[in-house]
């Protein structure tokens, strides 16, 4: 059988073109992605950055380690504690010590991001001088970079300095350096402390400190940590951004490796059922000639195999060129670490390869079975209409997945709805039925396909009687060339829409919970961003946030009621085994009443004091009058009572609390309301006025509305761009393949067409009307799965209270169904075109 699969793929090449591409194609990805994978797997050790030279640092409790029936759950704490100066006195009788502080800066023309530091750290990292010299005045400091220069004078939220000296930009961040006691002055409280002695005398001294104010609290412990050698990395302004970098391009690489096997395989199975299809009355001149089912059934495995050995060779070809490509994007575009490149592993390629032959063999398995029940009578068949396409296998495999395609989004919509709100729900969601479909399609295609052509089918002429008629017959070819076509439809609304949707969904929210009149953002805060993702804010989120005195401003504006708020985190311990970690706001309840309405489900915001916390429907103890154990931003420990309860909505909410139990929280945001018979545009006036000294933006509720509308985050777009890149390439080459296949197939078609006295423009319109309505076709189906899921999703978002109207990007729709439209007219009117060279009466006569 063997000899005889080669020497079939030799005479019928053109059948097994768009399957070796196509399964090249997906090999290749999955190489390049399996590669990239196994570089983030292998991710080098990160260094220290900022106190690379330093021998030991010390640095403030960062970190909250809370006890559990299985074992420590730690969780890094949203606002750090400083060094105690006890301990920063009892250290430097050991050795010599720095004490490193760190603080946002906003300076007129500088980078974002801009922090400060004491000019005696500068030699830890260590910066060296390019130009100047070292800061000495109160109003003197050296920058990094080339944004400035020494000599200038440089305006900032600190206070006016001169640039005395640059050092060069080390890549991890923009600081001012000042001298150590202005700095000291700027923020007293000392984030590092660096000490010039034995680690373990030091280390030693530390636990002594932390025994004598009986920090083991067998409820929780936020100790003082030392660092040496690589540990030094944790004193990093951002030690964790790499391994969430490298977490969120894992998640979007396996994604779209997922999204290419499973598109590969529907492409791969579909193309090798239509070829056997096609081949119906060779299988049965072999069986004439004494072939059994048994022969026929190794002989397609055989072609499959030598087609799945060949692509998956040149698959793994194209990864080990693709993927240095894919990570030098990935670092260019910063979704990667600037380190990021591809290593020396094998195990992508032999994973890939297996996995593309397994692919080929799976996808010809079903056709092989279909070709060994082939009679010897299928010889003298000659009809151009398609029967026996489903058989009990293919009804019962395709209600199964149409079932699971249903149920399991009715199932998460009576036990867990928020679950559909997730990307893996909603990316996953339509494949069982968007396989569904495919199995069904005898059954939908032809009803569609002359509901469809319905009107065409009554116009003057017989164009559109043949168009669908050609359709309706031809039930395999018209599944074979709507199935890529879904697909990509499915995929497009399935994605876009459930995005669209949800963010619609939490606009909504945005829009209802602001009552205020006006809104103040700290520039570089959480803003309108953080409202935009539904949180109630985050660490660090808040920037360097509003001052003192600048809130006190805003409260003097005549006609305001004012209402700042701060960004900060809570933890909680449920089911006795997780620590759980929620963003919170900080506010005061009475002016958080009169300038928001949040969506309460029970309790009321002004019940809200310092021993009380207003939490969601999520928690466990989610019952007003209840008590909860909280560790706090610095990792206190407290016990709260419930004074409100809001609705879980899109997931957003978080929890508030009054400022009391939001230590080191700065004021990030400012609603104000105007009081009656106020004049609003004298307020926004001065408004402007008392937050534009420390860089704040006034927002009009509707602007501030707008500018909070949810956007898809970077590395979400980009992850989908991908899917649907690859979901629309395979549709192109599936088109192109299968509709190759059917021209060459139906060159006597076409050539009686001619004879009958059709023009050869009248026979190209024919076919590229035939391909335009299987394209219809397939868009409809597609939108029908598309909408399906969102229906889910909408429903899940009732369920939530967080109802929103159901978005279907039709923008989108229309442009895949469009890109498909024009492949599809394209491939099919190419080979009917160069078949029409030919006269007809040559063709007609032609032996298959």
């Amino acid at each position: 059988m063997l000899s005889v699969a080669l020497r079939t793929l030799r005479s019928r090449w053109t059948s097994f073109v768009g399957s070796f591409i196509a399964l090249s194609l997906g090999v290749g990805l999955i190489a390049t992605m399996g590669l990239a994978l196994a570089a983030s797997l292998d991710a080098p050790e990160r260094r220290p950055e900022r106190f690379a030279k330093a021998p030991v640092v010390v640095k403030g409790a960062d970190t909250l380690r809370v006890p559990t029936r299985i074992g420590d759950r730690v969780a890094k704490l949203a606002s750090p504690r400083p060094v105690p100066p006890s301990l920063a006195r009892e250290l430097a009788a050991l050795g010599r010590t720095v004490e490193d502080r760190t603080f946002a800066v906003r300076a007129q023309g500088g980078p974002a991001g801009l922090v400060g530091h004491p000019w005696s750290t500068a030699a830890f990292a260590p910066y060296r001088l390019d130009a100047g010299r070292a800061p000495r005045a109160a109003d003197e400091a050296v920058a990094t970079g080339d944004w400035t220069a020494p000599g200038r004078r440089v305006r900032t939220d600190r206070g006016t300095v001169t640039i005395v000296g640059t050092v060069r930009d080390l890549g991890f961040e923009q600081a001012l350096f000042y001298p150590d006691d202005r700095a000291a002055r700027l923020s007293p409280d000392v984030d590092h402390l660096v000490v010039d002695a034995d680690p373990r005398a030091v280390r030693q001294k530390v636990a002594g400190a932390a025994d004598a104010a009986g920090s083991a609290d067998a409820a929780g412990t936020a100790a003082v940590r030392v660092l040496t050698g690589a540990d030094k990395k944790d004193a990093d302004a951002d030690p964790d951004r790499d391994s969430e970098a490298l977490i969120a391009v894992n998640a979007m690489l396996g994604t779209a490796a997922g999204v290419t096997g499973f598109v590969s395989v529907f492409v791969v199975a579909s193309t090798f059922a239509f070829a056997v299809a096609q081949r119906r009355r060779e299988f049965g001149l072999l069986r004439t000639a004494g072939a059994t089912p048994g022969q026929i059934r190794r002989m397609v495995l055989a072609e499959a195999m030598v087609v799945g050995v060949v692509a998956s060779a040149a698959g793994c070809a194209l990864g080990a060129r693709g993927a240095p490509r894919l990570a030098a994007w990935l670092v260019d575009d910063g979704l990667a670490p600037r380190w990021f490149a591809i290593g020396t592993d094998t195990w992508p390629y032999q994973l890939a390869f297996w996995t593309g032959l397994s692919v080929a063999l799976a996808g010809a398995v079903a056709a092989s079975r279909r070709a060994g029940r082939t009679g010897p009578v299928e010889a003298l068949r000659d009809a151009a209409v398609d029967t026996g396409t489903m058989t009990r296998g293919r009804w019962f495999s395709g209600a199964g997945l149409l079932l699971v395609g249903i149920g399991l989004p009715v199932h998460a919509l009576l036990t867990e709805p928020g679950g559909l709100l997730g990307r893996k729900s909603y990316t996953s969601g339509p494949m069982p039925l968007i396989v569904a479909c495919a199995l069904l399609a005898p059954v939908l295609v032809p009803p569609l396909a002359r509901l469809l052509a319905w009107l065409p089918a009554r116009l003057p002429g017989a164009t559109g009687l043949l168009v669908r008629e050609n359709a309706a017959a031809g039930v395999r070819r018209t599944a074979a060339v709507a199935a890529p076509v879904l697909v990509t439809v499915a995929l497009t609304g399935s994605l876009l829409g459930a995005t669209a949707t949800i963010d619609g969904a939490r606009a909504a929210e945005i829009r209802q919970r602001t009552t205020a009149d006006f809104v103040i953002s700290a520039p570089g805060g959480s803003g309108a961003a953080e409202e935009g993702r539904g949180g109630a804010g985050g660490p660090g989120a808040a920037g360097p946030g509003f001052d003192a005195a600048t809130v006190e401003r805003v409260r003097r504006v005549p006609g305001a009621v004012v209402s700042p708020t701060a960004a900060s985190a809570v933890h909680v311990r449920e089911d006795g085994v997780a620590l759980i970690r929620s963003d919170a706001r900080a506010a005061d309840p009475a002016a958080l009443a009169a300038t928001a309405r949040l969506p309460l489900a029970a309790g009321r915001v002004t019940d809200l004091d310092d021993r009380s916390i207003i939490v969601t429907e999520e928690w466990e103890r989610h019952t007003v009058g209840e008590s909860v154990d909280i560790w706090r931003a610095d990792g206190t420990r407290t016990s709260l009572r419930v004074a409100a309860v809001m609705r879980i909505g899109t997931g957003g909410n978080g929890v508030y609390v009054t400022p009391r139990n939001a230590p080191g929280a700065p004021v990030d945001r400012i609603d104000v309301s105007l009081t009656e018979g106020a004049d609003a545009s004298a307020v926004a006036a001065g408004l402007r006025t008392a937050a534009g000294r420390s860089g704040g933006q006034v927002f009009t509720k509707d602007a501030w509305v707008a500018a909070s509308y949810p956007e898809t985050d970077g590395r979400t777009r980009t992850g989908f761009l991908l899917v649907l890149g690859i979901a629309l390439l395979y549709t192109g080459i599936s088109l192109a393949n299968t509709l190759v296949m059917a021209g060459s197939d139906r060159v006597r078609e076409l050539a009686a067409l001619r004879l009958a006295g059709a023009t050869a423009p009248q026979v190209l319109r024919l076919v590229a009307a035939e391909a335009l309505l299987v394209v219809a076709v397939g868009a409809v189906l597609g939108t029908l799965v598309a909408g399906v899921g969102l229906a889910g999703l909408w429903g899940a978002l009732g369920v939530l209270h967080a109802g929103s109207p159901l978005v279907l990007p039709w923008g989108a729709l229309g442009a895949a169904a469009g890109a498909c439209a024009v492949l599809a007219a394209v491939s099919a009117v190419v080979p009917a075109a160069l078949s029409l060279r030919v006269r007809p009466v040559e063709f007609a006569g032609t032996r298959e």
